[in-house]
């Protein structure tokens, strides 16, 4: 009997053969450079994440992976243009052992194997990957990709063959701007300096990932565990860092080096020390530069205090799923306290998220400015048939009149226009307003961005921040709610 692997296999070489190929040993083919390029080809984790300075073999180690330790490889880049190189360096390995069919991005090896080349730019063109069956599943500059993308690429890595080796490769330099920056949390051990339990170089470390798809947690080895009910089996992960230094083909040329040096900071510094811990540069459209984020987190601990009267309360509403209802207290004029975070699944109803709000709210009477789209237009009902409850409805998708402080570009709509405010109150040279050191709602506030369309200013929808971030950005519209209705309900403000 011939299984299918074995005919797969001899198609493959008949192909081949047919067009005249010359026998080559596998040794020849390619073979990992001594170091960390060798660790990362050895390495036992099911997701490993391999690079950090330019030049140090990353590509080169995915392309090897797939000739020589694989037999059904898929090898990712954000844009498929990007995979050019890639394929063509592909080809110069492989030579006549191989053949890349470029309409379809398919490499067949002469013994059986496959290496497919493919990219997903946008988030719905990852169905396309749905179901589809990979040994080796590697992302070349992982940090050009988002975290959903990833995590729902990365899931079909299974195989036919009897033993066949399984798993996640990445390879990428430090984020160049904020969209990457996921990568940073996901392999936090090994690359925050600050992380509480930090991890060497190719240490194992183990994760569970719970049933909302994105929340890790860290376990103490490979065997199952149960979280919330559900009985849940670890995958390891890693990070061996490269440098140009290990890659004695590149190490050597000082043209390449010399490039690398003209860069400008700090995307100099990233690539050649491979340095996670230089801060990416803002996007140019971040509607809240971080210099200006973390300024207001300093005026925080020096404010605490001035004022113990909650002025205003945002709230943002899940109902059930993976969301959380969050509340954002406001005191006085200008200081923002911890959020208030509760699972969605907890505040299943209006009258679940309007006990949060009065428990919230006891010894004060703030403002009340809920997202009344959707399901917030249950809580906000009720609230509002309550004379002692001073709430209001805020309609993101409204229309506005409002402008930025110069008078000269009128807002798009209200979210544009609760989203600019927040980001004047947060401008030095203007603001003062004070937000807590919490590295999750920094995330999302500085996640958002904006644009100018028709002499309009217009802010991305939730649903684009979610494409990008991964998770809904709970934190950051309710601290935009809580300032906006600080802000707009006590006088009469046109909108």
């Amino acid at each position: 009997m011939i299984g299918k692997y074995d005919r797969v296999a001899a198609l493959n070489m008949l192909r081949i053969i047919a067009q005249g190929v010359v026998s080559k040993p596998d040794n020849e083919l390619w073979m990992p450079n001594p170091g960390p390029q060798t660790d990362a080809f050895n390495c036992e984790a099911d997701e490993l994440f391999y690079g950090g300075a330019a030049g140090g073999g990353k590509s080169d180690l995915i392309l090897g992976l797939g000739i020589k330790a694989h037999k059904r490889s898929v090898i990712f880049r954000r844009e498929y243009p990007q995979l050019k190189a890639l394929m063509a360096r592909c080809e110069e390995v492989v030579g006549r052992r191989g053949r890349l069919n470029h309409s379809t991005g398919m490499m067949l090896l002469m013994d059986g194997g496959r290496i497919e080349f493919g990219s997903c730019p946008h988030e719905s063109n990852r169905l396309r990957w749905q179901g589809r069956p990979h040994d080796l599943k590697a992302f070349d500059e992982i940090c050009h990709f988002t975290r959903p993308i990833y995590m729902f690429l990365k899931s079909w890595v299974r195989s036919e063959v009897s033993g066949q080796r399984k798993r996640v490769v990445c390879t990428g330099n430090p984020p160049t701007d904020s969209d990457g920056e996921w990568v940073i949390d996901y392999w936090g051990p090994w690359l925050k300096d600050d992380h509480p339990n930090p991890a060497k170089p190719g240490e194992l470390r183990w994760y569970v990932t719970t049933k909302d798809g994105e929340t890790d947690v860290e376990v103490e080895g490979p065997d199952p565990v149960t979280v919330d009910g559900e009985e849940l089996y670890p995958r390891s992960r890693t990070f061996i860092p490269a440098l140009l230094s290990d890659n004695p083909y590149l190490c050597a040329d000082n043209d390449y080096l010399s490039v690398i040096q003209s860069l400008a900071e700090p995307l100099r510094s990233q690539l050649l020390t491979g340095n996670f811990g230089i801060r990416a540069e803002d996007n140019q459209w971040q509607i809240v530069p971080t210099e200006w984020y973390d300024a207001a987190t300093a005026r925080w601990d020096v404010k605490q205090g001035w004022t113990k009267e909650m002025t205003a309360l945002g709230v943002d509403v899940a109902r059930g799923g993976a969301d959380n209802t969050t509340l954002a207290p406001f005191y006085g004029t200008g200081w923002i306290d911890h959020l208030l975070v509760t699972p969605g699944k907890q505040t299943p109803d209006g009258d679940s998220v309007v006990q949060l709000v009065v428990r919230a709210t006891l010894e004060h009477n703030p403002i009340i400015g809920i997202d009344v789209i959707g399901v917030g237009a249950s809580p906000y009902d009720i609230m509002n048939s309550n004379d002692a409850i001073n709430v209001h409805g805020i309609n993101f998708g409204a229309g506005s009149t409002m402008t930025d402080r110069s008078g000269k570009y009128k807002m798009g709509n209200l979210r544009a226009a609760a989203y600019w405010g927040f980001r004047e109150a947060l401008d030095p040279e203007f603001g003062d307003l004070a937000v807590p050191p919490d590295a999750d709602l920094k995330k999302e506030v500085c996640m958002v961005r904006w644009k100018v369309r028709a002499g309009k200013i217009w802010v991305e929808s939730k649903e684009d921040v979610i494409a990008r971030l991964g998770r809904s950005p709970d934190l950051a519209d309710a601290a935009v709610l809580a300032h906006f209705a600080h802000k707009h309900y006590g006088g009469n403000v046109a909108w």
